[in-house]
């Protein structure tokens, strides 16, 4: 798991403009009006614990002076029992005011920031789970994954606390000004001389020490990774002998590491020289010159406790404010990361009309180039027709273009030219929700859910009963390997059906598309990765499935395909032998009829010519 620091580094900043401020305040939508009204309230709260954290120092400045005897003018002052009583319970009103309202804006905030996120976390979620198969190969499952992990969380965490603590701070400087300069305007001029300007040099010298700190921890890593590939590679260390390469490779690593952190701690040296003489000496100085008024009777040593006390308050709300401000823009960033996808158009069309799959699937002089890669033409003028209960199989090399006939079918992507036609109907002028639910699909690879065999099976279709979901199982030739588990229909698969065989998951995959009852099925080498045993197994349950209904398969090995009603030979994108197996068959030299009769499966057929 990546550090906290590393997480923060992935979310970038975003200088705080106009356009920026206006784009977070849309995550206002987010928050239903009473909401709106529990966050100003809780602002309201929080303004009141800041002015009490105010007047923290102007007691204890008036709880000293009711201790020391000075001469303030010509009235001479006496130790005051009465007075420090007084004090005293003014400080038991100060916490319980600082205690109540504190706790009443940390729940207002919570509550309005748990309901935003949660509308955001939702909206997001549908947003992405309903973008086009052009969005998620464009975008990494690790970056997706971030706008809902460090994203949401930046968000929460400025809502819950950055937004509070940048206020409180702005309050308080501006309250701890005012009153310094209410206390005495000589010593607050040397003050706003000196200490502000310090921390603001502190804040940039900080800035450009955490810089050179982040690039000797970004070295450290490095460190760390060579001594990782060279352990965990070991064998391959071993087998090339290459102990001395690897050797030195860290020793070059480590010597700039070394050489790095000797420089970092140059400059953390000059940090702290700098925080002693100057920031410490400007409070000295101001002490110095305070003590100068209670001697001349200008000012009262409660007076003195107080200003140097509101002088630590206004230092540390512009430092803080510096912090928080950093915290912000990476908000500001976050915000963005996450609006840009929750306000995304998705993938649909506005069309109410119902598809008829009693008709044919007809591509139309087809050529496509996936969106990442617009130069390259992965299907070029492709023209097909798939007959109502028919089967189709798609047989040729890997990087063929089989697959991508499938994606266009189910319209995953758009063809970059052509059409493709149900009927006499463009496919794009149908409803793409009613389109799909006519399709299931059972691939190489495939996916289970984390859950049970039942919910997984159920996921072809959700309102499907328990004996739907049996008789599924029945006919995907699984139902004999599920009651073999202790568990039965309630065994968990694992992550991605870890715990089950290639030809398990087959199985329960081939259930899933049997529960959905489709139109259309494809089937994409589902049985290319498996043994005899399994491919037997998942071949009669592939029978069942493909019973009455319009199938597409996409095939290795030739086992699979002879029985189709069309075969289509596929080579860099194009179709160039088409027809049924005895059709096929009687093509002199044709590629079809050398690859059936020297019993070579297509991939090893064209990987030799």
């Amino acid at each position: 798991m990546a550090s906290k620091r590393f997480e923060d580094r992935d979310i970038p900043k975003t200088k705080i403009s106009m356009g920026a401020i206006k784009r977070a305040f849309r995550l206002f939508n987010y928050i239903s009006t009473t909401n709106k009204w529990l966050f100003l309230l809780g602002t309201l709260f929080l303004a009141i614990t800041a002015g009490a954290s105010i007047l923290f120092p102007k007691l204890l400045g008036n709880m000293m002076d009711g201790v020391f005897v000075y001469k303030q003018g010509s009235v001479s002052t006496a130790p005051s029992m009465d007075k420090i009583t007084q004090v005293a319970n003014w400080f038991i009103y100060l916490f319980i005011i600082q205690a109540v309202f504190s706790f009443l804006r940390i729940a207002l905030y919570v509550k309005v920031t748990e309901n935003m996120t949660f509308s955001l976390r939702t909206s997001l979620f549908k947003s992405v789970i309903s973008q086009n198969m052009e969005f998620h190969s464009k975008n990494r499952v690790g970056d997706l994954l971030s706008r809902f992990s460090s994203d949401i969380s930046q968000i929460q965490d400025t809502f819950t606390t950055n937004i509070a603590m940048f206020i409180r701070q702005i309050l308080v400087m501006i309250g701890g000004v005012f009153l310094i300069f209410k206390t005495s305007p000589q010593l607050a001029v040397y003050m706003l001389a000196t200490v502000p300007v310090i921390i603001v040099v502190a804040l940039i010298f900080g800035k450009f020490i955490r810089k050179i700190s982040r690039e000797v921890q970004d070295l450290t890593a490095q460190n760390n990774i060579i001594v990782e590939e060279s352990i965990t590679g070991i064998i391959n260390v071993k087998a090339y002998t290459n102990e001395l390469f690897e050797h030195t490779r860290y020793i070059k690593n480590a010597f700039t590491l070394q050489k790095e952190s000797v420089i970092r701690g140059y400059w953390r040296g000059a940090f702290s020289s700098f925080i002693i003489v100057c920031l410490f000496g400007s409070i000295v100085f101001l002490i110095f010159k305070g003590l100068g008024l209670v001697q001349a009777g200008e000012l009262g040593i409660g007076e003195l406790f107080n200003f140097m006390l509101l002088t630590a308050f206004v230092g540390g709300s512009i430092g803080g404010m510096a912090e928080q401000f950093v915290q912000i823009q990476k908000t500001l960033g976050a915000v963005e990361r996450v609006l840009d996808i929750i306000e995304m158009p998705i993938e649909s069309n506005k069309s109410n009309n119902v598809p008829n799959f009693n008709q044919p699937i007809v591509f139309e002089n087809i050529e496509f180039s996936y969106p990442s890669r617009p130069d390259n033409l992965v299907l070029k003028d492709i023209s097909l027709t798939l007959e109502p209960g028919k089967t189709i199989a798609l047989v040729g090399p890997s990087g063929s273009g089989k697959s991508t006939i499938a994606s266009l079918i189910y319209q995953f992507y758009k063809p970059t030219s052509g059409n493709i036609k149900l009927g006499n109907s463009n496919i794009n002028d149908i409803s793409l929700i009613d389109y799909r639910k006519n399709f299931a699909y059972v691939p190489q690879e495939v996916v289970l859910f984390g859950g049970s065999i039942y919910e997984n099976i159920l996921y072809g279709n959700p309102d499907a009963t328990k004996e739907e979901v049996i008789n599924a199982a029945t006919k995907a030739n699984a139902i004999n390997f599920i009651n073999d588990f202790p568990e039965k229909f309630e065994t968990l698969v694992g992550d991605r059906g870890m715990k089950l065989s290639g030809g398990q998951k087959q199985r329960i995959a081939i259930a899933r598309a049997i529960i959905r009852n489709p139109k259309i099925l494809i089937l994409d080498e589902a049985t290319s990765a498996l043994d005899s045993e399994s491919e037997f197994e998942v071949q009669k349950a592939l029978a069942e499935l493909m019973k009455n209904r319009t199938s597409i398969v996409i095939a290795h090995r030739l086992s699979t395909i002879r029985y189709a009603d069309s075969i289509l030979v596929i080579r860099s994108g194009k179709i160039i032998e088409n027809g049924n197996h005895h059709e096929l068959m009687t093509i002199e030299n044709g590629i079809y009829k050398n690859m059936i009769e020297r019993q070579i499966d297509p991939s090893d057929y064209f990987s030799e010519n």
